[in-house]
């Protein structure tokens, strides 16, 4: 049993092999049991599954705390904090690319179960190619700050403007390169059908499968983002990618009980732009008070303060509001 103690990444190959159980028997229970047929997924359920994630997510904190001290377990709080607050403006893209594709609830599911399994292996990637060069390369650490302070004074900019999914390049290449049904076919993602200019049988994509890019490549874009995010909290890659996925693992059950709510949150973008130049700015505040880094529980408490402000000010400010109906989007 002695590789269970093999360095991997700066941690004991049991504690990866613990981390990957526990997120496969989340996802068997997830597929086989809760959701293994495709159907519209209530508001109440939806928030008692998001608690259970945002609860087990929790608890793994509090176990690395306990395994690797008080820094390692506040420092992944903090991350999971940042990345399931990055997560919810992620919802508000999904939200308007299903709008978009007139998606039924039923067959959004769907869609999210493979957004999930190519984040889980995405962010793998991205993860472990960032920690290669953090730890190679040190001062690319103050790239991933300046990016951050950049990118949050970009979305204090444009927070009130609303992503067109109509104008995204790579869904107008796809409908360039790809013959695409003139509607839904259910929950599939390719079909075959008669080609009416040839009369032949012919492989077409759906709407459903041009959605599900269009949500990967949303991912890859908040990525851009989070991982940089993450990276000026802490450089451990297992504190960095255990925060990440635990934050991602929910996120199916956060849509759907956030999806209908979108419009209480008005200034959720606003406080996220500013917990991003938050984070990219105590690296150099850091530096000019010469401390090695901002102490993790500064950090949580001033990221949970934001965020709460956020939140809080938003439901005040739209206390008296109704949802209006969405308009039925054009057909991809």
């Amino acid at each position: 049993m002695d590789f269970l103690w093999i360095d991997i990444l700066g941690k004991p190959a049991w504690m990866w092999l613990t981390f990957i159980v526990v997120v496969l028997f989340l996802l068997a229970l997830d597929l086989g049991v809760l959701h293994k047929d495709s159907r519209e997924i209530g508001i109440k359920e939806s928030f008692i599954l998001s608690a259970f994630y945002i609860t087990l997510g929790l608890a793994f904190g509090g176990w690395i705390w306990f395994q690797s001290g008080e820094q390692a377990g506040l420092e992944y709080l903090t991350g999971f904090v940042v990345e399931k607050s990055l997560a919810m403006d992620n919802i508000f893209v999904i939200a308007m690319i299903f709008s978009y594709f007139s998606v039924p609830r039923a067959y959004q599911h769907r869609v999210l179960l493979w957004g999930i399994l190519g984040v889980i292996v995405l962010r793998g990637v991205m993860i472990g190619a960032g920690a290669a060069i953090v730890e190679n390369y040190s001062w690319v650490l103050y790239i991933f700050a300046a990016f951050l302070i950049i990118t949050g004074i970009k979305m204090l900019m444009t927070a009130d403007q609303e992503y067109d999914v109509s104008t995204n390049p790579v869904l107008n290449l796809l409908r360039r390169r790809l013959p695409v049904t003139d509607g839904l076919r259910d929950e599939k993602f390719v079909v075959r059908e008669i080609d009416p200019k040839t009369g032949k049988l012919k492989r077409f994509v759906t709407p459903l499968f041009l959605a599900l890019v269009m949500v990967e490549l949303a991912d890859v874009i908040f990525a851009v983002d989070s991982i940089p995010a993450i990276f000026a909290i802490t450089t451990d890659p297992y504190i960095v990618y255990t925060s990440n996925i635990f934050a991602i693992l929910g996120l199916r059950a956060l849509y759907f009980a956030l999806s209908a709510l979108i419009h209480r949150f008005a200034y959720l973008k606003y406080a996220l732009a500013v917990v991003l130049i938050f984070i990219g700015s105590k690296i150099f505040l850091a530096d000019m008070l010469g401390l090695a880094k901002i102490p993790p529980v500064v950090s949580l408490t001033v990221t949970l303060g934001i965020l709460a402000a956020g939140i809080l000010g938003s439901l005040w400010a739209t206390r008296n509001d109704v949802a209006e109906p969405q308009e039925t989007p054009p057909k991809a």
